[in-house]
């Protein structure tokens, strides 16, 4: 039982799970604009989501298992301790991929399959390595965190349109003040692995302006998506307002004495944000 366990938190669930509820949206989103629900299709993009993101994960722990061993957060992982070898970790890894790919090329289109591979190699590859070198490896990461909910559009739409474009640039804008937050909370953790985060490298402050940045251009591409006809103004009213809030909240931070807990504050609203984000999404197209 306990093997299960570790092979279980190797796929990082929470991620998984996040990221198939983005999955799940941008498919309703679609399905609503086109007056269809293909229930086959969407099982078929869950499961090929889920198993691909989680071999990822998994990919993604092995490689990072020198810089899990010093930081607190992560060095009880199985691939950190030595646990798991590499041998069972790539026949894991390797056999959720084929599962998720082979599903998704079998009932989805290319243009899904293409989508969900390139946020694949993204993350595995072009943020691994770049999260050791480079602090924009926060905004290389953004890629593959903001393909699922285009994956599950363009499985319903075969079709890159301009939705699926704002779609994937609002999850962009979702993540960069999630993970500054992060990296603010965890700033020890990052200095101790030696990872050029923004929060270390440059500092709280400037930290705290990009923040505002993304969250500016989290706010602005809502209302084109409202502006271009996708959604209407409940979504306008919802999500730009919580945008609102939470720019806010940023503004809020350059008076504070406790940048860890303010960096916490955000980081909890930035998953209130998020479960918002996908349920209107979800309902979006159904909405006045």
């Amino acid at each position: 039982m306990e093997k299960v366990k570790q092979y279980y938190w190797l796929t990082k669930p929470g991620i998984v799970f996040s990221n198939t509820i983005a999955a799940m949206a941008g498919f309703f989103l679609a399905s609503s604009l086109a007056g269809n629900l293909d229930l086959g299709l969407f099982f078929a993009v869950v499961v090929g989501i889920i198993f691909v993101i989680g071999s990822a994960c998994v990919f993604n722990n092995y490689m990072d298992r020198d810089i899990d061993r010093v930081m607190k957060r992560t060095n009880w992982r199985a691939t950190a301790k030595g646990e798991v070898s590499k041998r069972a970790v790539f026949m894991f890894g390797g056999s959720m991929a084929v599962v998720g790919f082979g599903t998704l090329a079998l009932f989805t289109n290319w243009i899904t399959l293409g989508a969900v591979a390139l946020a694949f190699v993204s993350y595995v590859f072009a943020y691994g390595i770049a999260k050791r070198k480079t602090i924009h490896s926060t905004l290389i990461g953004t890629v593959p965190g903001a393909i699922p909910p285009v994956a599950g559009y363009v499985a319903v739409t075969n079709n890159f349109d301009t939705a699926a474009l704002l779609l994937f640039l609002i999850m962009v804008c979702w993540q960069m003040p999630h993970f500054y937050a992060i990296g603010m909370r965890r700033y020890k953790d990052y200095a101790a692995a030696k990872l050029p985060v923004l929060p270390v490298v440059k500092g709280m402050r400037t930290t705290k302006v990009q923040i505002l940045y993304y969250v500016s251009g989290f706010i602005l591409f809502n209302i084109l998506l409202v502006a271009c006809g996708y959604v209407g103004y409940v979504y306008l009213v919802v999500m730009v307002g919580l945008g609102v809030i939470w720019l806010a909240k940023g503004i809020k931070g350059f008076k504070v004495d406790d940048d860890q807990k303010w960096a916490k504050r955000m980081f909890s609203f930035s998953l209130v944000i998020l479960l918002t984000l996908s349920g209107m999404w979800a309902v979006g197209g159904l909405l006045p």
